[in-house]
């Protein structure tokens, strides 16, 4: 029996679909849909995400593997991936560990909302930056 047609034949992301070889990878809240933050993973950290079970980007701004939590703590376990279906973009259905996943101490990185009178903040900050990542 083949294939459907939109069906690839490889169950991994196309990391050469990216120029760079890195792919948007979007954590969502596996339990409330919640959408947390957006990343980029490249082979590597897609790979570690596999093998440990929680999530491990790539910082573009440090040019490295990122694993999330390694410094504030608070990690995303993996609840389950998806892949769109042109296989370039990583969906990870994550539990949030540490109420917090983004960097600036808020639940979502999308807490702010556009409004007419422009960002308005939406999210309540659960931890303040500067004592979690004190350098």
């Amino acid at each position: 029996m083949s294939q459907p047609e939109d069906i690839a034949p490889s169950h991994d992301p196309d990391f050469s679909k990216a120029a760079d070889g890195l792919l948007p990878a979007i954590a969502q809240d596996a339990k409330t849909g919640e959408v947390l933050m957006m990343a980029y993973m490249n082979s590597e950290s897609y790979a570690e995400t596999l093998k440990s079970g929680r999530a491990v980007y790539f910082s573009r701004s440090r040019n490295k593997l990122w694993r999330k939590g390694e410094e504030s703590g608070n990690v995303q376990k993996i609840d389950s991936i998806y892949l769109d279906c042109d296989r370039d973009t990583i969906l990870l259905k994550v539990q949030q560990v540490g109420d917090a996943a983004c960097h600036h101490g808020y639940r979502s990185c999308f807490y702010r909302r556009l409004t007419q009178d422009g960002l308005e903040v939406t999210g309540e900050r659960i931890f303040d930056p500067e004592e979690v990542y004190k350098k």
